[in-house]
């Protein structure tokens, strides 16, 4: 075991830190409210922290390399605008809260506490909600992980991504199979049952045999959840000029299928539920936080180039919107510090707009989209007004691929591996019928 002297500077802000997780409880605990709360007054929170220690090779997300920053000045930003926007959306719960990035695990757990007591003294927070930290395995040692546990985080998603030296050094990774491997026993003594970890699949060159012996050693350390990801080339990534300049090959579409089929396969032997089409869990260890993403449920973006989805106060409660922040940090944190949030983009959604994505969201699901859900976001069209009368619908649900039944509309075991192709006959089918709008007497078709 790898054994770590902590700086004496940051031993007092985790110290600090893990005195405030127990002000947190304290304070949600206090008074508020435990009846029962509105859909439409519940979310979630996502804390996007934007900085990494390097840029991977197949990354395009929203971080930037440090330099010289001022991490209580970012604190006292995401305070803010945790603030003003819980305060905009008239959240009354929010049930789990997860901080990504970027590397958030980069962060001091002060800043985590911090963020956290905030919500639980603008909000209801419970004590067990959800908590999930996105963590590097060279940026979280046992002792650094302890303190964020300290601090209210409950959930670890590990980006292992892969437990091939080699194709760590291709994606730009910072860690070696042993570091990653490591991290991950420290992280189950201390979140037993709540670690999930990250595995790509679809990488140039990979080959399916020796990528299924990956999944199966990491099934030998593993926890109770899963992530399967298919490496997707992005312009503009070192990994994409790379594969267009002929450094590389490209990927095989039809060797990370055949990955992605044999993986979840494996998965299901071990006793893994494919609860998602990325994700795999056992023992009932769902992520709460992305099942409010799938079930198109309100949640609250935080931090340079978050995204959200909530009903601002004054909108009537009717028209959601979709929200994207200020993507460089410096000037989000300008745009907070004068405006007390930094919401660049606001986008209200249409009707149908929010239907299309109650339909592709909800399909990612093995649980797919029950009626009752359904009738929450459209009162008047059934699932059977939309995809009863099709005929191309009978032909995916003749082929096996769909089911519509009672209980509502879901993708098969086989279905859900080709989802983005079933999308191409539901979302036209929903579109004509939104414009024909026009419900059958009878429920149920």
């Amino acid at each position: 075991m790898r054994t770590v002297t902590l700086p004496r500077a940051r031993v007092g802000v985790w110290a600090a830190a893990a005195k405030v997780a127990p002000r947190r409880r304290r304070v949600e605990d206090g008074g508020r409210s435990r009846s029962p709360v509105a859909q439409s007054q519940r979310a979630a929170l996502y804390v996007h922290w934007p900085y990494c220690e390097k840029r991977c090779s197949y990354c395009n997300f929203n971080k930037y390399i440090p330099r010289g920053v001022e991490e209580a000045a970012v604190r006292g930003c995401l305070v803010t605008e945790a603030q003003t926007l819980l305060r905009l959306s008239g959240v009354q719960r929010v049930d789990s809260v997860f901080f990504g990035g970027g590397t958030p695990s980069l962060a001091s757990p002060h800043t985590v506490a911090a963020v956290l007591e905030t919500v639980a003294q603008a909000t209801y927070l419970p004590a067990d909600s959800e908590v999930t930290l996105e963590a590097n395995p060279t940026s979280a040692p046992a002792s650094r992980l302890a303190a964020f546990g300290a601090a209210g985080v409950n959930r670890l998603s590990i980006g292992l991504q892969s437990l091939d030296d080699t194709e760590l050094q291709l994606l730009g990774r910072t860690h070696s199979a042993s570091d990653a491997l490591q991290t991950l026993a420290e992280a189950r003594c201390l979140f037993p049952g709540r670690v999930s970890v990250d595995l790509m699949l679809g990488l140039p060159a990979q080959q399916v045999r020796p990528w299924l012996r990956q999944l199966e050693e990491l099934l030998r350390h593993c926890d109770d959840h899963i992530s399967l990801y298919q490496l997707s080339l992005e312009r503009g990534t070192a990994l994409f000029t790379q594969v267009q300049q002929g450094a590389l090959p490209a990927p095989d579409p039809e060797l990370a299928a055949e990955m992605y089929q044999e993986g979840r396969a494996v998965l299901r032997e071990a006793g893994f539920r494919q609860y998602e089409v990325s994700n795999f869990a056992r023992n009932g260890a769902l992520s709460t936080h992305n099942w409010t993403y799938w079930q198109c449920g309100q949640y609250i973006g935080i931090g340079p180039g978050a995204h959200g989805r909530f009903m601002p106060q004054g909108a009537g409660g009717l028209t959601r919107e979709a929200r994207i922040q200020t993507l460089e940090p410096d000037n989000w944190m300008k745009e907070v510090m004068l405006f007390g949030h930094g919401t660049r983009k606001r986008l209200p959604l249409g009707e149908l707009e929010l239907l299309e994505e109650v339909l592709a969201m909800g399909l990612r699901t093995d649980v797919g989209i029950t009626h009752q859900h359904w009738r929450h976001f459209e009162p008047q069209l059934t699932l059977w007004d939309v995809f009863g009368r099709s005929v191309e619908v009978d032909a995916l649900l003749e082929q096996g691929l769909l089911l519509l039944d009672h209980r509502g509309l879901r993708c098969s075991w086989e279905g859900l591996a080709v989802l983005d192709s079933l999308l191409l006959t539901l979302l036209p089918q929903l579109q004509e019928a939104w414009q024909q709008k026009t419900p059958s007497p009878v429920p149920g078709g």
